[in-house]
């Protein structure tokens, strides 16, 4: 797994594609992403970049959740919904911490375990912007592994994205 920024994509541009060809997954947020495919549309962008190597690439859209995308298909996760964000600093790595935190812990890589990572890592971030700095993250882990609530807040996310069929009448 490979998490980029701007800072190597704009002052090592040459040595990120090599590295690229190594990387199976990689975690990008949407802003970068246009930077290095050099494509505005996300699907067009994460397209691109996969032909750079990654098989698997998640562009982060912040507020607005995360773009999964491998050869087979798209999955396009929300983010976990608050009604105050405090300090969105550290966010995105939080992210792809939980993330990569889900796929180390049920070393799976299916299509269905792949999207629970996103949305583990969605959960996590959420927890990172409550507070500042470390302190959502620290104080949070505490409380959710305790009482379990982390899993209520990764099920308030699988819960939105459920819908019942609609039937052409």
């Amino acid at each position: 797994m490979c998490d980029t920024m701007n800072f190597w994509i704009d002052g090592a541009y040459d040595e990120l594609l090599e590295t690229l060809k190594l990387v199976n997954l990689l975690v990008i947020n949407d802003g970068e992403a246009r930077e290095l495919s050099g494509e505005y549309n996300l699907v067009s962008a994460a397209r691109r970049i996969m032909k750079m190597g990654p098989e698997i690439v998640i562009i982060k859209k912040g507020e607005h959740g995360a773009l999964l995308f491998t050869p087979e298909f798209i999955f396009s996760a929300p983010a976990y919904p608050l009604e105050k964000v405090f300090d969105p600093t550290g966010a995105g790595d939080t992210f792809a911490g939980g993330m990569m935190g889900w796929l180390a812990k049920t070393d799976d890589l299916s299509d269905m375990n792949l999207k629970l990572a996103v949305i583990y890592g969605s959960t996590m971030a959420s927890l990172a912007v409550e507070k500042f700095s470390l302190d959502g993250i620290r104080d949070s882990i505490r409380v959710l592994l305790r009482a379990g609530s982390m899993n209520s807040r990764v099920f308030l996310i699988l819960r939105m994205l459920q819908f019942e069929t609609i039937h052409e009448s």
